[in-house]
């Protein structure tokens, strides 16, 4: 017994010793998604509170916070019929929003709202701090988890098909880049509040051309939910998909630089290069997975790790400073002024559109171009550098030295696997 004991605690030495303790990570996979830390404008972040309290917290990550204050805008919103209220105001028909609107509820409303916006705004600061610790610390990342309900990765998507399937259906964005939470919680609440507005029947009575009838069926209170719901599904799916690919990006670049970068490597210069001796093959690919299934599947081919070069490049725009300070940290999200700009003339449109001959529907959508054109064009006034930037992914370059008979069975291995370029460098004195 006193054996397995001392053995049992020699194993968890020397486990606690080799483990490495970091103060700061800047991200966390598990089954239910990715949480990281990235630079965010407290700017934004505090407006999106400000559209709907919740959204800027979820935007931060803080999950259960976002949540409550979502639940209780909803809740507190509709005692106090704020949004009916507020259409009525707009439209100039001030006794009615007087009358609709139940001072109990709206006095409950008030310091909570001004809490949520101050609140995200001060702890996007706060995060934003945290994550350039974490970066300098540059703490190691697990890139894959599996359990019993599934497993989770990081992985690069395409943007593109999370704003597509936002568009459709709020959530579904969220479910490319696997936000299981967030997920879940957005496509709840959209059936709840399309079922509410019936926004559906309207949409087809539009599309009939029934425009009286989809103002008659409309439920205002609800509906004026709908355009902040709709864009931050789209913002949030956008945003994170970016980010988790720019952290897939970084995870690669670290593990090649840990594992495939041997000192004792032979560098192709002066006299390494002699009739008959090593022969080297130099190849590039895009820093996605299929590096690391190139180099893995040249190990199986028995070519050796110490063999094996691997140079992780550096995008120029990586380098960049933000635009301004800490407090404006968003130096490549370009959608966050047309989103938050096309949420604001949906909603005036969706209000106006009662009064208006096409109806709400219609008006809408004018307002969601309208403001998303008009947020581009901030966005660019804003933004004094060239906004010409170069998406397309960085490289690595792969150095093999090997023996000459193996040069073409490698090559064959490396255009397998995705290779963008690859060639024999033989330099003979």
């Amino acid at each position: 017994m006193g054996v397995v004991f001392l053995i049992f605690n020699r194993s968890m030495v020397d486990t606690m010793s080799n483990k490495q303790h970091y103060r700061r990570i800047k991200a966390s996979v598990s089954i239910l998604g990715t949480t990281q830390m990235h630079l965010r404008s407290p700017w934004i972040i505090a407006l999106w509170s400000a559209i709907f309290p919740g959204c800027g917290h979820m935007l931060l990550s803080r999950y259960l916070t976002g949540f409550i204050l979502f639940i209780w805008e909803v809740f507190i919103n509709l005692k106090a019929q704020l949004n009916l209220s507020i259409f009525y105001s707009f439209i100039g028909e001030f006794d009615a929003a007087k009358a609709v609107l139940d001072n109990r509820w709206l006095l409950l409303y008030i310091p909570t709202y001004l809490f949520t916006v101050w609140d995200s705004y001060r702890l996007t600061i706060d995060m934003n701090n945290n994550y350039i610790l974490s970066s300098r610390e540059d703490a190691s990342v697990k890139p894959f988890i599996i359990h019993p309900l599934g497993f989770n990765y990081l992985r690069r998507s395409p943007p593109q098909a999370a704003v597509l399937w936002s568009m459709i259906s709020p959530g579904t964005g969220q479910l490319v880049n696997h936000n299981i939470m967030v997920a879940f919680f957005l496509m709840a609440w959209w059936i709840v509040v399309a079922y509410f507005s019936k926004l559906l029947p309207a949409i087809q009575l539009t599309a009939l051309l029934q425009f009286d009838a989809a103002k008659c069926i409309a439920d205002k209170q609800w509906l004026l939910n709908v355009p902040s719901l709709f864009f931050f599904g789209i913002y949030g799916a956008y945003t994170d998909i970016i980010e988790a690919n720019k952290l897939c990006q970084w995870e690669l670049s670290k593990f090649l630089r840990q594992e495939y970068q041997y000192k004792n490597f032979k560098i192709p210069v002066g006299h390494a290069f002699k009739k008959g001796a090593l022969m080297y093959i130099v190849s590039n690919f895009e820093n996605t997975i299929h590096i690391e299934k190139a180099v893995t599947a040249l190990q199986m081919k028995g070519v050796p790790k110490e063999d094996i070069l691997a140079v992780p490049l550096d995008k120029k725009d990586d380098e960049q400073k933000l635009l301004d300070s800490i407090h404006s940290s968003d130096r490549v999200s370009t959608l966050d002024y047309p989103i938050i700009s096309a949420t604001t003339f949906a909603l005036f449109g969706m209000i106006y559109g009662f009064i208006l001959e096409w109806g709400p529907i219609i008006w809408a959508l004018i307002g969601t171009a309208l403001g998303f054109g008009v947020g581009i064009l901030i966005k660019l006034l804003s933004v004094r550098k060239n906004m010409k930037k170069n998406k397309s992914l960085s490289e690595v370059v792969l150095i093999i030295s090997c023996a000459d008979t193996q040069a073409d069975q490698i090559r064959d291995v490396l255009w397998a696997n995705g290779a963008l370029g690859a060639s024999r460098l033989s330099l003979e004195p």
